[in-house]
């Protein structure tokens, strides 16, 4: 290397020792300057990139620097962005449309009443006209009807428990059991009931030696179970129906429990917000087992008053009173039941009733409240 080669001007991008400073030491015109380099003597420099003008709440008048080094352009996708503070939540990239104001508020919806009240109030009115008419026509053929009941709500209990829980609950016994324990309680009262439960019971026993050892103690003690719970309770109303005024008592009975339900249901879909057993039955509140006793005891005054001969109309508040009371818990039972077995319904007999038993759970259990007041109010006879 010689001397001249020092006077020489110094290639593109050469660097040049300056004892002024780092910012002097890049020979001017060869290496862009930039906010890097802060070249500030620099005659050409490449123009940065025109930034818009960015809102003082995003921080465009308030940081000068920050937003000078912001690039834009297509090739950032800036074009179709917004700068947001920092720290702020991102956005969702596709936002729920808003709603045009113009356009009415939809209207907020009714209440349900969970279930089809049309097919449930013609089926029960159906019912309704068979029973008044088999219970003032001839007796026989209301114990009929009675013997018929039990025979279907037994065959839904044993199904369901087959179904569900492998218990095989002999039918035919049962069935057998139980129409000739509702005949038996028409004919033999109190006394003949109680011979045809045991008979039942007994036939049930035998019946599930035909068949393998395992699961008999479980097979018949659900067999009693049935045999008590479905026929032996109805047997009260066959003989309510013995008494002089017996067709009044049915009805009574009838009439009693079927205002109970109503007014639980009206009054508990209405007004109810405080469940009454919530891990049993949630749909059932307070509000609702008031309307059931305030119903009742009403239907039964009047009942009392004008269908029983020597009854009287505080009779039938006592009696209008435990009739709410004991149809709520045989309700409460059978939802117990059909909660262990995880259904809904024990059947689909009925369109919005469900099956036979569902319609029998606060008849059955209340039957024998009715008999026993009827006997202490009136006698028997």
């Amino acid at each position: 290397m010689n001397d001249s080669s020092w006077g020489a001007p110094p290639p593109a991008g050469y660097w040049a020792p300056s004892d002024q400073g780092s910012d002097q030491g890049y020979v001017h015109g060869h290496t862009p300057a930039g906010p890097a380099y802060d070249a500030p003597e620099a005659q050409h420099t490449r123009p940065m990139p025109i930034v818009p003008d960015v809102p003082a709440a995003y921080g465009g008048d308030q940081d000068d620097d920050r937003g000078a080094a912001r690039l834009s352009g297509p090739l950032f996708g800036d074009d179709m962005q917004q700068a947001r503070p920092y720290g702020a939540a991102p956005q969702n990239p596709n936002p729920e449309p808003m709603p045009d104001a113009s356009q009415p508020a939809p209207a907020p919806q009714k209440k349900s009443a969970g279930r089809d009240l049309s097919a449930a109030i013609g089926v029960g009115v159906g019912l309704g006209v068979v029973i008044v008419a088999s219970l003032f026509i001839v007796k026989a053929v209301f114990v009929g009807v009675v013997a018929v009941a039990v025979v279907v709500g037994l065959w839904e209990l044993t199904s369901r428990l087959q179904e569900r829980k492998s218990i095989k609950a002999p039918l035919v016994p049962l069935a057998v059991g139980g129409a000739a324990m509702v005949v038996a309680g028409y004919v033999r009262g109190a006394e003949g009931a109680w011979v045809a439960m045991a008979l039942t019971a007994l036939a049930v026993l035998v019946w599930r030696m035909t068949e393998p050892p395992e699961g008999y103690l479980r097979d018949v003690t659900a067999g009693v179970f049935a045999a008590f719970y479905v026929p032996f309770l109805a047997t009260f109303v066959a003989m309510m129906l013995t008494a002089d005024d017996g067709p009044w008592r049915v009805l009574t009975f009838l009439l009693l429990t079927v205002v109970s339900d109503t007014g639980a249901y009206a009054v508990g879909w209405r007004f109810g917000s405080h469940k009454l057993a919530p891990r049993i039955s949630p749909g059932k509140t307070r509000e609702g087992l008031l309307g059931a006793v305030l119903f009742a005891m009403v239907a039964g005054a009047l009942c009392m008053q004008f269908l029983i001969d020597g009854g009287a109309w505080w009779q039938g508040l006592l009696l209008g009173l435990a009739v709410a009371v004991s149809a709520t818990l045989g309700d409460l039972g059978e939802s117990m039941i059909k909660r262990d077995l995880g259904i809904k319904d024990m059947g689909t007999l009925l369109p919005g009733h469900g099956g036979i038993m569902d319609r029998l759970d606060s008849l059955l259990p209340t039957a024998p409240v009715v008999w026993l007041l009827m006997v202490v109010f009136v006698g028997s006879a």
